[in-house]
């Protein structure tokens, strides 16, 4: 009996997993990658000799038997990774007002940290993180206890914005603040990103933090050898330019190089809208086409590559936030003389708890509209007026990080740019947004995106389906794969393998 072959759109992370998940039981699969390098987000890229990380600049939960350490183990990919943890007593640091504040790892050690800067609020901290607990628990998937969520907790949290329960649950204003301090980690946008997904990113980095040491290229590599040991192929330069159907299913997909590729499913990794535009079948209907395209995406960012001169700037084992204004809202609502209202400064970890940094980003929202009057054009050939903003750009957000980390400006060997210009070309997002799709409470289920379409055997994966982040796509990615394997199988093999 021939196996069933199942064409993934896009080798991103949620491509690969899905890819890992379905070789491993007994599916043909083949990856199909536009792209010279696998991996989206997971993509490094080296200048001169030095190497830098694009998008998975750090992970959470992966300490020994938590759920990121559980589902690498499951999906192989823990024998090929190294990592690197972040400061236990200060994995994250918020600059707000002058004031340094830090979060710590674990709910005892967190909440002690906070009552030290906010000592008349430890009962509310104590509530905050009952909150936290409650709300990340409640997601099957997120904890790995199958068929034991509480939908009723998660559709609350899932309806009111992230202000507005902090402005319930924490009287001192400054706290509130602070505690929204890693936004940037998720965009998040007042009065309209729903809480339960600052629960689960906080729940997500409060148990543990941690970098990939030499980068998170290497998850994507080990998901590629994963994939062929169980028989399958992952192809680059294979830019799929048509989804083909018939009248009641999909049979395949062309690529670029006029090449069709037969498939009893398909499962496309690639931001909805460009996952709809390869198909011009009567089965998807205008009204979920224009409701798809009318979804907002979250903020595009800039961002400033930095090679720094040897054995000159410490390492920094945390993420470092700062904000220009006093609060961490609103920094996607800058103009000219504004920006950047806040930024994101990490260091690179080229090796397991490093002494000196070698490289380092600087990231800072930035709309697409800054940016789109060289929409059309390649990278590396968009004109030296262009070359020109991003210098500028950089030289503001040097800058305003040094006014924080003095120093930094000195430390400099070479720095290296990019702008939603460059997400839009190198990972199809739409807007060149950050994280794709955007989760808004007044919308509800309408900025939802289905795993499942309306063309029977076309599934869709990644960072716009269920979350984004590591955790965020590989439970999108179980979602996905349950469609074809059920949930109860995955959460046995995922058991199994843990044993």
């Amino acid at each position: 009996m021939s196996k069933q072959q199942i064409v993934i759109i896009g080798s991103g992370l949620g491509g690969l997993c899905c890819g890992v998940m379905l070789a491993k039981n007994g599916y043909e699969v083949t990856v199909l990658e536009q792209a010279t390098q696998v991996g989206g987000c997971l993509q490094c890229f080296s200048r001169r000799g030095a190497r830098f990380e694009t998008g998975m600049h750090f992970i959470g939960s992966a300490s020994e038997g938590q759920t990121l350490d559980r589902l690498m183990d499951y999906l192989e990919i823990k024998k090929d990774i190294q990592l690197s943890p972040l400061d236990p007593s200060g994995y994250e640091v918020i600059n707000l007002d002058g004031q340094e504040f830090r979060f710590a790892n674990g709910r005892e050690a967190f909440i002690e940290q906070m009552a030290t800067y906010f000592p008349h609020q430890r009962e509310n901290l104590e509530r905050y993180f009952d909150l936290i607990e409650k709300v990340a628990g409640a997601s099957t998937l997120h904890s790995l206890k199958h068929a034991e969520s509480d939908a009723a907790i998660s559709t609350q949290y899932q309806l009111r914005s992230i202000n507005d329960v902090l402005e319930e649950v924490i009287s001192d204003p400054l706290l509130q603040k602070v505690l929204v301090g890693n936004l940037p980690l998720y965009a998040a946008e007042k009065d309209k990103t729903p809480f339960s997904t600052h629960a689960l990113i906080m729940d997500f980095y409060n148990q543990s933090a941690y970098r990939f040491v030499g980068g998170s290229d290497t998850v994507a590599k080990s998901m590629v050898a994963t994939i062929e040991k169980y028989g399958g192929r992952v192809l680059t330069r294979q830019k799929v330019t048509k989804i083909v159907c018939d009248e009641t299913h999909a049979t395949g997909v062309e690529t670029m190089k006029g090449e069709f590729f037969p498939a009893d499913y398909i499962i496309s990794d690639a931001h909805p809208m460009r996952t709809l535009e390869l198909t011009d079948s009567k089965l998807i209907r205008p009204a979920f086409r224009q409701r798809i395209n009318a979804i907002p995406q979250t903020v595009g960012v800039f961002a400033a590559y930095i090679e720094f001169k040897d054995d000159k700037m410490p390492y920094m084992p945390h993420n470092y936030y700062g904000y220009t204004d006093h609060t961490p809202w609103d920094s996607e609502l800058y103009d000219e003389a504004t920006w950047p209202k806040s930024y994101l400064y990490m260091h690179f970890c080229q090796e397991t708890n490093p002494q000196f940094a070698r490289t380092g980003v600087i990231l800072a929202y930035m709309q697409m509209k800054d940016v789109e009057k060289w929409l059309g054009t390649h990278v590396g050939r968009r004109g030296d007026d262009y070359e020109a903003f991003k210098q500028r750009k950089a030289e503001r957000l040097i800058d305003t990080v040094e006014k924080n980390k003095p120093g930094l400006r000195s430390s400099i060997k070479h720095y290296y740019t990019s702008t939603p210009l460059t997400y839009l070309d190198y990972t199809g997002t739409e807007g060149g947004s950050l994280y794709g799709i955007a989760k808004d409470i007044h919308l509800g289920v309408a900025c939802r995106v289905p795993h499942k379409t309306k063309i029977p055997n076309l599934f869709q994966t990644g960072q716009n389906i269920n979350s984004h982040g590591m955790l965020g796509v590989i439970v999108g990615s179980v979602i996905t794969c349950s469609e074809l394997l059920t949930a109860a199988r995955i959460y046995q093999q995922i058991i199994d393998t843990n044993q």
